[in-house]
């Protein structure tokens, strides 16, 4: 009798979250009731589809990492109980087989059908609902019928780098742009639930995972990343990864108005790329190497072809560069049908580029191709994992690399970037230059008691190779580095973030300079509403991931 008693109080007390937080279970460890709230860190709102999702981060008392809530607004325990008794109708009423639910070019007309259904039902049950209301339930219950349920909803939350379910018995983990790795208040049913959710991920692009093939490695239509194992290979429970493609890049802009890079370091790497200098952007994991890529990338000249080779789509250039983006694919269940970045490396020399972009390089073939294609010619810009330039040359030239040192000079550059293990900050660590002899000379570096770049030694070789080819001065070099760098500190006064924007921008500097600079001086907003698109450059439509 004790026990009803105190179950009859909680509902007072706590009667407006529980009326919006979804629950997956009344356990302990799953109950919110039994947390004690200390204080939010940060709360913000999003939609997921028509879906209005409120994030609430805070720390709870007993916890050692703060807690990711969320809830799905507007939504009770009762219209959640009657949704659930739709959503059974449904199954019921609409007959779909496999092929349909996981054919991708299927997938709107799939959603269409189900729509439809659920439009009757809901009228049904909720026969006072208006139409905004009607369009949020319908996407609620498409999402828990066809995809992947609550965890739908992280997906569509562009603060998430990281989505994490490591078994059943734990909530899944987010890893937050801002926050770090958090706990979510979200739990899946069982570990029959992460199976199913990785068997139909794996299907949906022609993978299969099973007890003789545990291990699932996969990229999504969107360009999401998603890792699966089952037990007995992880021993805790079924788990996926699922790294997300970032929808929102980072532009040059934001690297230096968070401090990750100065503007004159910034002007440094352009003036590299100004002038088809190679370079490398190396890192450890997770250091922003793609990311500080994709941001150098924008200081490319429109009228040049550049090609993108990645595993999982990551770049996403300005739509006035001529860019063709290519994608690795895995084999099929049969063990057929791989291409490698090695075979498309191969591949692009084919398809007169001016630029290369390779996502990563990690293996022999990969590194060799890309040496021999700044020898005939290319620029190349790649990623690669070194916490150092040092560590870099000594991973480039010994196995299993094994790069010959003669070949190494072609790489004028080599930024390092770092990510503060403690605060989770991203910066740019050094910005080296290989030498004649196959060293490496480190000109800016990273100092973190004033958090920025220092210069710790002259340049020996990148300003006499830039010198020698185009036919530059000192004088002319430092007026040109001190030009760019005011466009880069205009871009940040002004705020020019996205990444069309930025490029638009950086467009006008290869083709109307004196107009960009009539912005500059009058301290006026770039309008590309003003100015149209560049002289003589076509803006094609953005590739599709």
């Amino acid at each position: 009798m004790k026990r009803k008693k105190a179950n009859s109080s909680r509902p007072r007390k706590t009667s407006r979250p529980r009326k919006a937080v979804r629950k997956a279970s009344s356990r302990d460890p799953r109950n919110p009731k039994a947390a004690v709230k200390e204080a939010v860190i940060d709360q913000y709102e999003y939609k997921s589809k028509d879906i209005p999702i409120i994030i609430t981060v805070q720390k709870v008392k007993g916890e050692f990492v703060p807690i990711y809530e969320v809830r799905i607004s507007s939504i009770s325990k009762t219209t959640e109980f009657l949704l659930e008794k739709i959503r059974q109708e449904l199954i019921k009423q609409v007959s779909l087989g496999v092929v349909d639910i996981l054919d991708a070019k299927k997938t709107g007309q799939v959603e269409g059908v189900f729509a439809d259904t659920i439009a009757d039902l809901i009228h049904k049950h909720f026969p006072d609902a208006d139409e905004e209301t009607s369009g949020f339930l319908t996407s609620y219950l498409i999402a828990r019928s066809l995809g992947l349920g609550n965890i739908e909803l992280l997906m569509d939350d562009a603060q998430l780098e990281e989505i994490v379910i490591n078994q059943s018995d734990e909530p899944v983990w987010v890893y937050h742009k801002k926050h770090g790795w958090l706990k979510t208040t979200v739990f899946l049913k069982d570990e029959e639930q992460i199976r199913h959710y990785a068997a139909l991920i794996g299907r949906k692009v022609g993978r299969q995972i099973s007890v003789l093939e545990p291990l699932l490695d996969a990229h999504l239509n969107e360009g999401d990343r998603v890792n699966a194992t089952l037990m007995p290979i992880s021993t805790a429970g079924n788990t996926i990864t699922i790294r997300k493609f970032s929808r929102d890049p980072w532009t040059i802009t934001r690297l230096v108005k968070y401090g990750t890079i100065s503007s004159e370091a910034a002007a440094w790497i352009w003036m590299a790329m100004h002038y088809e200098m190679s370079a490398i952007i190396a890192g450890g994991t997770a250091s922003g190497k793609t990311s500080a890529l994709n941001c150098f990338a924008n200081f490319f000249p429109p009228n040049q072809r550049v090609l993108s080779i990645e595993d999982t789509r990551e770049i996403q250039l300005p739509r006035f560069l001529h860019w063709v983006p290519l994608n690795t694919r895995l084999p099929n269940a049969e063990g057929k049908g791989e291409i490698s970045m090695g075979d498309l490396l191969v591949n692009s020399l084919r398809m007169r580029p001016d630029r290369i972009i390779v996502g990563e390089v990690r293996r022999k073939r990969e590194a060799e191709t890309l040496f021999e294609a700044i020898h005939t010619g290319h620029s190349v810009y790649a990623t690669f994992h070194a916490n150092t330039a040092e560590e870099a040359i000594e991973r480039l030239t010994n196995p299993p690399i094994e790069v010959p040192k003669v070949m190494l000079p072609a790489i004028s550059l080599i930024i390092v970037q770092f990510r503060n293990r403690r605060s989770g900050q991203r910066r740019t660590f050094q910005i080296a230059e290989t030498l004649p002899n196959a060293g490496f000379n480190v000109i800016l570096q990273y100092d973190p008691k004033k958090d920025r770049l220092v210069q710790v030694a002259k340049s020996r070789s990148f300003f006499q190779t830039l010198k020698l080819y185009t036919g530059l001065t000192d004088k002319d070099v430092a007026a040109e580095i001190a030009e760019k760098r005011r466009v880069i500190d205009y871009l940040v006064k002004h705020s020019i973030l996205t990444v069309d924007a930025v490029g638009r921008v950086i467009a006008e500097y290869y083709t109307d300079k004196e107009n960009l600079f009539r912005f500059i001086k009058a301290d006026r907003p770039f309008l590309e509403s003003e100015q149209g698109e560049p002289k003589g450059v076509v803006a094609p439509p953005r590739p599709a991931p």
